[in-house]
């Protein structure tokens, strides 16, 4: 009995370690079971964001308030950035990858790193729209989103997967439902519909969905700040904004796509922006309801609107149609001014030497005054017409009135010997008490009696011969310039 009792007692230890196994392998089997359950409820990672706009937009300064950076950091071609999105319910956090797009259709081509035929359905396409030049909003949308189905068409999906796509498209549009009131404070996963579906759904409308991309989209308005300015500076009225708001909602309804005014300088519908995207992407619940009263605040979430809604706007229209085209009503002002003057570059000092004496090179030699004859000269030359030369000469009476008019024809060097000697001579005469002009025996007496009374030597000959020479040139000159012209008869 013994040996039965002790063959059996190490039995009995075996199947204790057995049963410790199969608790631990049951344990493990637990958590891995649970780990896989949990794991689908996981926020889901390869999420992305392809965000299309003209350059000076603000694609990239949205994106990075969104992110929480305060760099203003633009590059070319293919800009990548990301958002954190967190799940406070399961505390759980990924990230989603942002594409931006360079504003030159030259860069096009770069989409296909960002969007490929098996990411392209977990893609966001976020279309922005300048409101501070609201003539170019239409024209850029149809450009990016004509990009974007080119980009589409060309990743060869199966039809069967395209037609899915489409299909979710529709569905998500037509199960919209208005949010409940208290909405969270936080961003928490949509619970998955119990069992059966219950929501009605409604047919499209005409306009609706025409131009499916399989992927939702959406309109972002940037820069909604300038409105006031648009009012101010280019008399922009409400009906204005009715009409652009009226245009932008008839395209978001042919693209199943939201939209929503914003502005980063007052941080107006930037949360907001943000919960609509994660919401999209991610499934987050979302009780916001949409927008209109406010025209620099608007936001209309995918599938709320439709053509009934926009046509209240029509009522407000009254200098134009709503089916008039964009851009006869909301054209681009006149260019104004620049205040800020171009800076002016200083041409080189040589340069602008080597051109001044290019352009005197070019100019015609002027002749001299020499060379020059006068109106009342003869062939000959001579200053006396012909048949008169042997007429008397007249003096003036008074030595200053050929000082005062002096003969234009007269060179300069004579002109000033003349007012010398003019100047002597009236001089000479105050003195001697002779009312005409002095002879040239007076002016050697009294040349002579200076001398004699001041006691100087007779070295003065040579003054009086200059001035005797000096006297008879200008005698001469004075009897030329009181010749008159001659007349036809004698010419």
């Amino acid at each position: 009995m013994a040996p039965v009792l002790e063959k059996q007692h190490p039995g009995s230890v075996g199947a204790g370690d057995n049963n410790e196994d199969e608790e631990g392998q049951n344990l493990w089997s637990s958590i891995l079971s649970e780990v896989s359950t949990s794991s689908g409820s996981k926020l889901p990672s390869g999420k992305n964001i392809l965000l299309f706009g003209e350059d000076g937009s603000g694609k990239t300064t949205l994106m990075a308030k969104l992110q929480g950076a305060e760099h203003n950091k633009k590059g070319r071609g293919l800009e990548y950035l990301y958002l954190s999105v967190h799940d406070e319910d399961r505390d759980d956090l990924t990230r989603c990858n942002v594409w931006i797009l360079d504003g030159d259709l030259h860069h096009k081509g770069l989409l296909k790193f960002a969007a490929t035929a098996k990411s392209l359905a977990d893609c966001l396409a976020v279309f922005v729209a300048d409101m501070s030049r609201p003539w170019t909003i239409m024209e850029s949308l149809q450009k990016w989103a004509s990009v974007l189905r080119d980009h589409v068409d060309k990743l060869k999906i199966p039809p069967e997967e395209t037609r899915e796509m489409e299909q979710m498209m529709v569905k998500a549009f037509q199960e919209y439902t208005e949010p409940e009131d208290g909405s969270p404070s936080s961003p928490q996963r949509r619970a998955p519909p119990p069992g059966e579906d219950e929501s009605i759904v409604l047919p499209l409308g005409e306009n609706t969905l025409t131009h499916n991309l399989g992927i939702p989209v959406l309109i972002v308005c940037t820069k909604c700040d300038a409105i006031s300015v648009l009012e101010k500076e280019h008399d922009y009225r409400e009906e204005h904004f009715d009409f652009i708001q009226s245009h932008i909602r008839q395209f978001c309804i042919k693209y199943g796509a939201g939209l929503i005014y914003t502005s980063v300088k007052e941080e107006k519908n930037l949360d907001l922006l943000y919960k609509y995207i994660v919401h999209k992407l991610y499934d987050f619940q979302f009780n916001t309801p949409a927008s209109v009263v406010e025209k620099d605040a608007v936001f209309i979430p995918s599938g709320w609107d439709n053509e009934k809604k926009i046509g209240i706007l029509h009522e407000n229209l009254s200098t134009v149609k709503p089916e008039d085209t964009f851009g006869d009503f909301i054209t681009k002002p006149p260019v104004r001014k620049l205040v800020h003057d171009k800076e002016i570059c200083a041409e080189d000092e040589q340069v602008f030497l080597m051109k001044q004496q290019s352009l005197l090179a070019k100019q015609p030699a002027t002749p001299t005054r020499g060379a020059t004859e006068s109106p009342g000269r003869t062939a000959s030359g001579s200053p006396r017409p012909a048949g008169r030369a042997g007429q008397p000469t007249v003096t003036s009476s008074s030595p200053m009135s050929a000082v005062k008019k002096p003969d234009p024809n007269m060179k300069a060097g004579a002109a000033n010997e003349g007012v010398l000697a003019n100047f002597f001579n009236s001089l000479l005469s105050k003195k001697t008490g002779s009312p005409g002009s002095p002879g040239v025996g007076a002016v050697g007496a009294e040349v002579q009696g200076s001398v004699k009374k001041t006691g100087q030597k007779p070295g003065l000959t040579d003054v009086q011969a200059e001035l005797d020479r000096m006297t008879r040139k200008q005698d001469s000159m004075v009897s030329a310039n009181n010749v008159p012209p001659p007349t036809e008869n004698e010419v």
